[in-house]
């Protein structure tokens, strides 16, 4: 059964995305021009995620049932809604997959409460095009400024996942309850086509039919006729921490995954990313102490995480009162006031 999985959460790079099988005819994408996928590797937010220290990524090893999702998601070119407690691991499944897959960056969109579906498109610089416009002295409706349109649009995070770039680009979501209640139901069209336009660039496509703009990677890119629509459908994680329902019609386009708190052995790995070979031993009791007390309770591994580092930071690690003091304060519920 293992053969079929391209994500292996093993940890290592490998070229397992090449041998992905085509999708399914009603998930089959034509976007062109072609662009190549930028190269693979860890930027400082993946390091942070990951806690790549001397090849220690293998440390975080995800469960049977989460590999599988992630899985069938890339099989289905369907997005992956990862719901679960703060501090799960459910962002950590974007960076682990593009770090293993070699799919590049990982195109960040963290989900406010303003967050509308064109902050994740694109964003226009209408104003910003008026004054040097004004200031260069130019007719604003001359040939020349329509063609120098893009410069003055800037490619969102999700509409940079769906330019057709040559394998599939990760695109992490964060926090999408947090939004309006319209965000949800607004990606609805996004994610089943593929595709989008930009119509600032789609009214003058009869007189500048191909304009380039910049990514969120901060590269320039052609746009035809003013629409984008991808080749290769990005590997989406949309995370969730419970705090509010889904429409229907969202989570039929999304595979669902629930995450579990990581057990005593999977914070152990965590640990060791984090802190080095032989951390989890030396600091057992934390981690054990931190695991018990997830019954009944809100807590995150961030707090387990800056509880183990204060205790290295200060050297207190054979002093059992500082310790028990640490646990206290640091570990305390996240639901709980006092």
């Amino acid at each position: 059964m293992s053969e079929w999985l391209i994500y292996r959460g093993a940890g290592a790079p490998h070229d397992g995305i090449n041998h992905l099988p085509p999708p399914p005819p009603w998930r089959d994408f034509d976007g062109t021009p072609t662009l190549p996928t930028p190269p693979g590797g860890l930027d400082g937010s993946s390091l942070r995620r990951l806690g790549v220290r001397q090849n220690q990524a293998q440390l975080h090893r995800p469960s049977t049932h989460e590999r599988e999702l992630v899985n069938a998601a890339l099989y289905l070119r369907r997005p992956l809604l990862v719901t679960g407690n703060p501090g799960s691991g459910k962002s950590t499944i974007a960076h682990s997959v593009a770090y293993e897959l070699g799919l590049g960056r990982v195109l960040n969109w963290p989900v406010v409460s303003r967050s509308t579906l064109r902050d994740g498109l694109y964003q226009y610089d209408a104003i910003g095009r008026l004054q040097d416009a004004q200031l260069a002295r130019t007719d604003p409706g001359g040939d020349g400024t329509l063609a120098d349109i893009g410069r003055y649009i800037r490619l969102g995070p999700l509409g940079t996942a769906l330019l057709a770039y040559d394998k599939p680009r990760v695109l992490l979501v964060d926090e999408l309850d947090k939004s309006d209640i319209d965000l949800p139901n607004d990606l609805l069209n996004v994610l089943e086509e593929g595709e989008f336009t930009i119509p600032e660039l789609e009214r003058i496509a009869d007189l500048v039919p191909v304009v380039e703009v910049l990514t969120d990677d901060g590269q320039k890119v052609p746009v035809h006729g003013g629409r984008i629509r991808c080749r290769a459908f990005p590997f989406i994680v949309l995370t969730s921490n419970g705090e509010r329902d889904f429409p229907a019609p969202l989570r039929r386009r999304c595979i669902a995954l629930q995450m579990e708190f990581p057990d005593v052995d999977r914070l152990a790995g965590m640990v060791r990313a984090h802190f080095g070979q032989g951390a989890d031993e030396k600091h057992r009791d934390l981690i054990r102490a931190f695991a018990d007390r997830n019954h009944g309770d809100v807590l995150a591994v961030d707090q387990l995480l800056n509880a183990i580092h204060l205790v290295h930071a200060t050297g207190w690690t054979e002093n059992v009162e500082a310790r028990a003091r640490i646990m206290e304060d640091l570990l305390r519920p996240l639901d709980r006031t006092g």
